[in-house]
């Protein structure tokens, strides 16, 4: 029985430290600001007339009413590009590396065969001030975090639009929770247990239950649509009453499911207003 009695207390133990480690901050006064609008995932992009990330596609969200998620990148400058993948092949037909161009590069790198352009964060930022909300994922390579951060946050002190912040890599919103816990944060995630992130098992467990937490103390957990009802989630929302976002929504049906649950709706492929 004392044995018993000792595992039921281990087993008691680990489940309150788990959930203290899910917990996010709440009570942010920026994140009202963020409600009530639906994203445009990369912009409101319709290929292959307009390339996600471009200027067209982001052109068309703000003329739409819509806000915008968008990638951001750290160049080899120092300055700042609106890019989702490291590897240019996908939307440039180019090799190499985002990182590795400048910002001089990049009216030389076309999109998806159109005349769009890889466009910087500065121009981005241009077009939505005080007109639509941005969600601004941070995508550090090459172990550029810390680097990365500092240079978005240094763009955005002079911007008067609303935004959040949000990536994948923890060690962005460790950043930002240490360094700028005035900015809204979030942490991005999906079932890493059923989708391997390729860092390892021990890591994709710590990201998929969102053990990360203990440390980041997110405002807002952005996780895939078809993954939200994953435990951690469910019990960093229900439990601790932290924000969420939901990604990427490809149908009205889901659409309206996301905003049922009072989640930020980052959208794709389809018109929303339909």
């Amino acid at each position: 029985m004392t044995i018993v009695l000792i595992l039921v207390c281990i087993v008691l133990a680990l489940v309150m430290l788990y959930l203290w480690a899910i917990r996010g901050r709440t009570g942010h006064p920026g994140l009202a600001a963020l409600q009530g609008w639906r994203y445009a995932h990369r912009g409101w992009h319709d290929k292959p007339a307009i390339p996600e990330n471009s200027m067209a596609a982001f052109r068309r969200a703000v003329e739409n009413g819509f806000g915008a998620e968008l990638d951001v990148h750290l160049l080899a400058d120092g300055g700042l590009a609106v890019f989702h993948d490291a590897k240019l092949i996908r939307t440039t037909g180019r090799e190499g590396f985002i990182e590795d161009l400048t910002l001089a590069d990049l009216p030389g790198y076309k999109l998806e065969g159109t005349e769009e352009t890889i466009p910087t964060f500065r121009q981005v930022l241009d077009l939505f001030e005080q007109k639509a909300p941005l969600i601004i994922e941070l995508k550090a390579e090459r172990g550029n975090a810390a680097a990365l951060c500092a240079a978005v946050c240094k763009e955005l002190d002079s911007y008067t639009g609303v935004y959040c912040l949000e990536s994948f890599d923890p060690r962005c919103i460790l950043w930002l929770h240490k360094n700028r816990p005035d900015l809204i944060r979030g942490q991005l995630a999906q079932n890493f247990m059923k989708e391997p992130s390729g860092m390892g098992r021990p890591i994709d467990l710590v990201l998929t239950y969102l053990l990360d937490n203990a440390l980041t103390r997110p405002d807002f957990v952005a996780y895939k649509f078809e993954d939200r009802c994953s435990i951690g989630n469910r019990l960093c929302r229900k439990l601790w009453k932290v924000a969420g976002a939901s990604w990427t929504i490809r149908s009205k049906a889901d659409l309206d499911a996301a905003e049922a649950e009072g989640l930020l709706p980052i959208f794709e492929c389809f018109d929303p207003r339909v």
